[in-house]
């Protein structure tokens, strides 16, 4: 299976790293988490990465990020809407970007930092190897302004998981 993943960081402006991959097929979402993926506890998954995205920035001089439940709401949105409207993109169904969503979520507007998405990786592991393996992850991962972390995980009715890792500096 193929898999996808991008990022987004803050600089003087937003900056999107295109996709890795060809455009994405979709299912149609359901209400309920699909039978594959029914036995993944959505919370521990998304605790998961967080814990082995801050292995990766203590390993190299960063401290670990914090969870932060406003960030956590925005990264879940954001990946429930992808899944909902089908598309797999840092610019929402609205035309909001993560800046803008983490705000709607209750973060200062101006801590915002970056996001990563990625969809296809079936486990934490997976997710952030492959984030790591991807230059402009890994430097989202790896930026020591950043204090604060959410992760939201949602499934299409097939199983397939979207990530969405969104970061913060306050």
């Amino acid at each position: 299976m193929k898999r996808f993943v991008r990022n987004a960081v803050v600089a003087a402006a937003l900056i999107a790293v295109p996709t890795l991959f060809s455009a994405p097929a979709f299912a149609a979402a359901t209400a309920e988490a699909p039978k594959k993926a029914a036995a993944v506890d959505q919370v521990a998954y998304e605790t998961e990465v967080v814990k082995l995205t801050n292995a990766e920035r203590t390993a190299r001089g960063c401290k670990a990020l914090r969870i932060d439940d406003r960030l956590v709401q925005a990264a879940r949105a954001h990946s429930e809407d992808m899944v909902k409207q089908r598309f797999f993109d840092h610019t929402g169904s609205d035309g909001s970007n993560f800046v803008t969503r983490e705000a709607r979520a209750g973060y200062p507007r101006n801590g915002a930092s970056a996001e990563n998405i990625a969809y296809g990786y079936r486990t934490p592991q997976q997710v952030v190897t492959g984030w790591m393996n991807s230059s402009g992850h890994r430097k989202n991962i790896l930026n020591c302004s950043s204090i604060a972390v959410g992760v939201g995980l949602a499934f299409t009715s097939k199983g397939t998981p979207y990530w969405t890792q969104d970061f913060g500096r306050v």
